[in-house]
């Protein structure tokens, strides 16, 4: 009877526990929120800088070296990966600035789940991340760009692209903390830059150096673009086939998967080592 009573008590504390959580972390995303009606500059800013990538490769630039078929079938996608590679920067900044600014020591002096500060940031930038793939969508609409797949085809791209922008974004946050003064963010987020540009977003690796083409192909980035590409319907390019291209879809789940295992309880342990 006791053991009984014990049992139902741990999992009415343990539900207790994750309401609580839950609700911390939707007032910290709210927080977050409100911090767009405030600045909506930076969010047209965060919004229109993917577009005007899009429009420069596109119009400017396009014709990617070595692409067969339809250049704006082949560019819009991996513009949709570039995407959520890019744009790390204003979390980041956030997050170094809620540190020194005592925000963060603040928030711990309340009755507040550890780690919703980090939640809530997460489920903002995600949102604004969303929010950026549908305008990047309805633009390469604009400018000739199709799916020629089904819908649950558009639905597992999309979200083997919001699964990259969450890895990408735990890996931003951890940095984040190591850097840990906002005017260092930028050190940090040059590192980005490679993973976005030594990829298979504008042009095919056979038209690489050898070298330079294995290490595009096995970007993570690369898989994401190529296995958007395909669940889109779209032109893949061309060159010759590769154990990364050929199984794009799976580097495509299990590299994010295996960047969020890393990343998420490195954020996690050192912001919870910074209030010790």
């Amino acid at each position: 009877m006791s053991t009984s009573v014990s049992t139902a008590s741990t999992g009415e504390g343990a539900g207790a526990r994750l309401a609580w959580a839950v609700t911390d972390s939707w007032t910290m995303t709210r927080r977050e929120l409100a911090h767009w009606a405030r600045q909506p500059v930076q969010v047209f800013v965060g919004l229109a800088f993917p577009v005007m990538l899009l429009l420069m490769f596109n119009y400017l630039i396009g014709g990617g070296k070595g692409v067969e078929g339809d250049y704006v079938d082949f560019l819009v996608p991996g513009m949709f990966a570039l995407t959520m590679v890019f744009g790390l920067d204003a979390t980041m900044v956030a997050v170094t600035g809620d540190l020194n600014k005592g925000v963060v020591d603040r928030f711990r002096s309340m009755p507040m789940t550890n780690g919703a500060v980090l939640v809530g940031r997460s489920v903002a930038d995600m949102l604004q991340s969303f929010a950026s793939l549908i305008v990047m969508m309805g633009v390469g609409l604009a400018i000739g760009w199709r799916w020629h797949g089904s819908l649950a085809g558009v639905a597992g791209a999309v979200g083997l692209l919001l699964l990259l922008r969450f890895a990408m974004l735990w890996l931003g946050i951890y940095l984040a903390m190591v850097a840990g003064r906002p005017e260092l963010v930028a050190a940090v987020q040059i590192l980005v830059w490679p993973v976005g540009f030594f990829s298979n977003a504008f042009t095919v690796p056979g038209g690489m150096p050898d070298w330079l083409g294995a290490a595009v192909e096995w970007n993570p980035m690369s898989a994401t673009a190529t296995a958007v590409r395909d669940l889109f319907g779209g032109s893949p390019g061309t060159g010759a086939p590769s154990w990364p291209t050929a199984h794009a879809e799976l580097l495509a789940v299990l590299s994010p998967l295996a960047l969020i295992a890393l990343f998420l309880p490195l954020a996690v342990h050192r912001f919870s080592a910074l209030s010790r």
